[in-house]
């Protein structure tokens, strides 16, 4: 009997020091580059984070990245203007070791605003001429996958982010006729982040 009372002091102090050294709330900051497809740019993102057990934590990305897309006209692609998008989505990570390197994997899924962006359409033949158009901002329900490891409390991850591409109408500079019905945004971007976690983790 005095042996098990022993074992179950061992035991709860165990737990409690393990209950200790896990703490669930963090913070995550990071600078990156935003890749979309056809072009390129930069991005910053916080991400709260609250630690279920030591190995799976929900959190919110709040991301802003300023890029500039690519657009198909009419089966060409050209390079649109460098404009600000944001994002808000609902995170789960799981991390896939308990030692100080520790890969994770992680999905999501929220809100993209996707920003407007300029670009210009080159018609064909002897007297082609060249049309600006744009394609609207708006908001457009997204996913996003992550891959990346955690070392101590700095944090390298690839994201990416599966945004719909959004489309639009060019007309000619009289506004008269449509020189583009097949206009449309690439909006996907992979993201690559190196970030830190501010509090979390364990002690």
């Amino acid at each position: 009997m005095k042996h098990v009372f022993v074992l179950g002091v061992v035991l709860l102090l165990s737990i409690s020091a393990k209950a200790q050294e896990f703490k669930p709330f963090k913070v995550n900051v990071s600078l990156g580059a935003a890749i979309p497809s056809g072009g390129g740019g930069v991005l910053f993102a916080l991400e709260p984070k609250y630690g279920i057990n030591d190995q799976i934590d929900i959190g919110l990305r709040i991301e802003g990245a300023a890029m500039a897309r690519s657009v198909v006209a009419n089966g060409n692609t050209t390079s649109g203007d460098v404009k600000f998008s944001g994002s808000y989505i609902l995170t789960g990570n799981y991390m896939l070791s308990d030692n100080n390197f520790r890969p994770f994997v992680g999905i999501g899924a929220g809100l993209f605003g996707v920003g407007s962006t300029g670009f210009t359409v080159v018609g064909s033949g002897s007297n082609a001429q060249s049309t600006n158009g744009s394609i609207s901002a708006g908001n457009v329900f997204g996913g996003m996958a992550r891959v990346g490891f955690k070392a101590g409390h700095f944090v390298l991850g690839i994201e990416y982010n599966l945004i719909p591409n959004t489309k639009s109408v060019v007309y000619n500079s009289t506004g008269s006729s449509q020189i583009g019905t097949s206009v449309e945004s690439k909006n996907s971007y992979v993201g690559v982040k190196l970030g830190f976690d501010i509090g979390g983790g364990r002690r």
